[in-house]
């Protein structure tokens, strides 16, 4: 049976003599017959030892269309590695993961959250994975520097081929992304109707090494070194092709980490995370100009890792004071990571980087509604995660208007 388009559908799966639960999805709308209002919402790092995924109930809650998971869905780290401030409430399952065994029983412990496998069962997902489905911090073929075997290339090459393997078996993913040969296809496109088109990054897979020796809170010459690519050189011409032919009214980047320039450090000094596009300006700058001079309007960058609300205007060139506004961008909190979290803001950083509108340190998700004539995202928080069944709330809304550069205050 070919699906249609714009439908609902009800489907199980049969293995082993039992059947699964009975699954619900939902296809993308055709071009033209987009409906005059999408909603879903975005989500990141959900580690299961932080906390309660509560968050995915209350995302149901809100009946959106689909969800899109923008990297760190599960965490490699052994039991207890890996400390919430407030102590850890739930307990991985066996050591660092390392083997396709191991990535699996891992997935097949995130997936006992009950809320989670709900939120599977009820909502397609777009997914994209970042470090942690891997290795923190790893780059291309370069694994994080630790005492681990797969400091040796050919071991980390052999565990990130058996995490894409993994990753491709447990997540929603098309045949055309099967992971084969050590590699997986995750960068590709997906429309929904005339009102938005999603494209989906991959800032992992292809990139240099990270500069400043992957030091947070750095600076160096090697973040400004042209060679510098996050995405690698064919994936950023690639992603500036696909904003500027895409039809849609809303032209949707989903990614992994921070795009927005954020020196962490108030006056003078500079401080940079340089595993985040800070570490590959010039990267950073060939993508946004780019969109710049191909005329791309109405571009959102959804993000996640930072464990943190944003919201940012993205400019074509930081350095410059009068670089226009080319995109802006969203930056979805945890959905447990790191714990309860707090309501401190982060003011200095909002004060040093005036593009950054909007700040705050509670788990939780984002909210995104769409019109012909405007982008709404509602950062929605939980009060903790240590706990289940934590209630939501809309902690700031924010909107674009239809043709015109720059988050305002909703």
């Amino acid at each position: 049976m070919t699906p249609r388009p714009g439908r609902e559908y009800w489907y199980r799966f049969y293995a082993g003599g039992e059947a699964s639960a009975t699954g619900r999805t939902v296809t993308a709308p055709a071009f033209g017959r987009a409906p005059a209002q999408l909603r879903f919402c975005f989500v990141s790092c959900s580690q299961f030892e932080h906390g309660y995924f509560t968050a995915y109930k209350r995302i149901l809650e809100d009946d959106p269309a689909f969800v899109v998971h923008v990297g760190d869905y599960i965490y490699e780290y052994g039991t207890d590695v890996y400390k919430a401030g407030s102590g850890n409430v739930r307990h991985h399952v066996g050591g660092e993961t390392m083997t396709l065994a191991d990535y699996r029983q891992r997935y097949g412990q995130y997936h006992s959250d009950a809320d989670l496998l709900e939120a599977r069962r009820l909502v397609p997902f777009i997914t994209t994975p970042d470090d942690h489905e891997i290795e923190n911090n790893y780059a291309n073929l370069i694994s994080e520097v630790d005492t681990e075997p797969d400091q040796d290339p050919a071991v980390f090459a052999q565990r990130r081929a058996a995490a894409y393997q993994a990753y491709w078996e447990w997540m929603p993913m098309r045949r055309a992304q099967r992971a084969h040969n050590g590699s997986i296809q995750l960068f590709r496109e997906l429309s929904m109707g005339d009102l938005a088109g999603v494209v989906v990054g991959d800032t992992r897979q292809f990139r240099t090494d990270q500069p400043c020796d992957d030091t947070f809170n750095s600076v160096c010459a090697g973040m400004d070194d042209p060679a510098q690519t996050l995405p690698g050189l064919p994936q950023e011409r690639w992603l500036i092709d696909r904003m500027a032919r895409s039809r849609s009214r809303w032209k949707i980047l989903a990614q992994q980490v921070q795009m927005a320039q954020e020196d962490f450090k108030e006056g003078p000094d500079q401080g940079y995370n340089t595993d985040s596009w800070d570490g590959y300006k010039q990267s950073r700058n060939r993508v946004l100009g780019g969109l710049q001079r191909a005329g791309v309007g109405n571009a959102v960058v959804l993000t996640g890792d930072v464990h943190q609300h944003y919201a940012a205007d993205l400019k074509a060139n930081y350095a410059d004071p009068q670089s226009p506004i080319v995109a802006s961008e969203l930056v979805g909190t945890s959905i447990t990571s790191g714990g309860d979290g707090n309501d401190n803001v982060q003011e200095a950083a909002l004060r040093e980087n005036p593009w950054i509108k909007y700040n705050a340190n509670r788990r939780g998700y984002v909210r995104c509604t769409l019109s012909r004539s405007q982008y709404q995202a509602d950062f929605r928080t939980l009060p903790f995660v240590s706990k289940p069944d934590a209630p939501a709330a809309t902690a700031a809304s924010f909107v674009l208007e239809d043709g015109r550069p720059g988050l305002q205050r909703a």
